[in-house]
């Protein structure tokens, strides 16, 4: 019985984690950013530091290959923290992913990624255009899925109820000022990123809200142990999306 009972719930465990049947946006995302991860791994130093140099959304990359850099930017992670973003994907992309479907959530992901780097990264080139900032700071290296994951949490929240909503928002800003924090906040790119974080957290919560209220998933969503298999809660969501929103 105990055996038993230890075997149902680390199955229910497991059931949180990216999977390709439920989940494929989360779960082969993560394949690439381990593919990419391994390749800094076995690459000599100049090489790697190369392909993310070419993949970073610096002001100087956004001018000469804008197209490449937003793209591939969102490609690598520091090869170290692989696993850690497993546990982060699983908290801040699966559960949507579960409840609007994967095109929808690559949407809610990349609107994060693409508008909160412009938003950051045009004054950045404004300002050193114009020679309020080195020419130094065109080229940082700017790279990782982090505007991405805050949009979709960001829309997550707005699945929760009011509360657990509020709860939310403020439980992410926290967490963005402790990154902020424990990073260099003396440097410029770390206030970049900070002023990064929060827009494409309240991108998710904002420029999204209207959409998920409109489909009725506003709110909805319940803290239960997700299945492996497509139940009643999961296909429910696909329902209403392909229906006529309410008036």
């Amino acid at each position: 019985m105990i055996a038993t009972r230890r075997g149902g719930w680390a199955n229910r465990a497991v059931g949180w984690l990216p999977n390709p049947s439920v989940t494929p946006f989360a779960f082969w995302y993560l394949m690439v950013l381990l593919s990419t991860t391994v390749i800094q791994r076995v690459v000599d130093q100049r090489v790697s530091g190369l392909l993310l140099a070419l993949s970073s959304t610096n002001t100087h990359n956004l001018r000469h290959r804008p197209l490449q850099s937003l793209v591939s930017s969102a490609l690598w992670i520091d090869y170290s923290s692989w696993i850690v973003y497993v546990l982060i994907f699983a908290l801040a992309i699966a559960p949507l992913e579960r409840r609007i479907g994967p095109g929808r959530t690559f949407g809610v992901f990349a609107s994060g990624h693409l508008l909160a780097t412009l938003a950051t990264e045009v004054p950045v080139m404004w300002a050193i255009g114009t020679g309020r900032l080195p020419e130094n700071d065109a080229h940082w290296l700017d790279i990782g899925v982090s505007y991405g994951v805050f949009a979709t949490a960001g829309a997550i929240a707005v699945l929760l109820t009011p509360w657990l909503r509020a709860g939310a928002v403020l439980a992410s800003d926290l967490l963005i000022v402790v990154i902020y924090l424990t990073d260099d906040p003396d440097s410029l790119l770390s206030v970049i990123t900070l002023a990064g974080h929060l827009i494409a957290l309240h991108i998710g919560l904002l420029g999204w809200l209207a959409w998920l209220r409109r489909r009725r998933l506003a709110g909805t969503m319940r803290f239960a142990w997700p299945s492996r298999r497509r139940d009643r809660d999961q296909v429910r969501p696909a329902a209403v999306l392909a229906g006529t929103p309410p008036h």
